[in-house]
């Protein structure tokens, strides 16, 4: 197994586009009634626009594991060890910590618990995925999702290794 890095900062507004953040149903809806179902078109063209944007859109995905079926120019860094993996989530946390909105969020002490739980969270092989509201209106997400195969979502190939 190993671990790949994503990060994601933005305005808030943009990562609160939940359409774009979660896969698709996998059966589309009912076609339209008729020429006057507005409902029915406006339901037709949005899933039409998520399924097509999903796999590339770089919004971080409401399911962690999701990030696998991005692209593999999102991917931040590959490592084969969690302690490695989670140091890098330290290093992101203390170049962002200066721009969190929470005074609480920069606490050093709190960012070294959060860097260990998730070397002992990866070497148990789930998941880990913060996210933290920096000066208004922005939002920093940060994952480390486990590949080869990821346990929660086996179905998801890797993205392939980076440099």
């Amino acid at each position: 197994m190993h671990y790949h890095g994503y990060l994601w900062a933005g305005p808030k507004q943009r990562f609160d586009e939940d359409a774009l953040r979660r896969p698709p149903y996998p059966i589309p809806p009912p076609a339209p009634a008729g020429d006057d179902d507005t409902v029915g078109k406006r339901l037709a063209e949005r899933y039409r626009v998520v399924r097509s944007e999903f796999p590339f859109v770089d919004l971080p995905p409401l399911e962690t594991a999701y990030w696998l079926i991005k692209p593999g120019t999102l991917v931040r860094g590959t490592w084969e060890e969690p302690r490695e993996a989670a140091e890098w989530l330290g290093e992101r946390l203390t170049e962002f910590a200066f721009r969190f909105a929470s005074e609480a969020d920069r606490d050093s002490t709190r960012l070294a618990i959060l860097v260990n739980a998730a070397a002992e969270r990866l070497g148990r092989g789930r998941d880990v995925s913060h996210g933290f509201y920096l000066e208004r209106p922005s939002f920093l997400s940060l994952a480390l999702v486990c590949c080869t195969p990821n346990p929660t979502a086996t179905e998801l190939s890797c993205p392939g290794r980076q440099p």
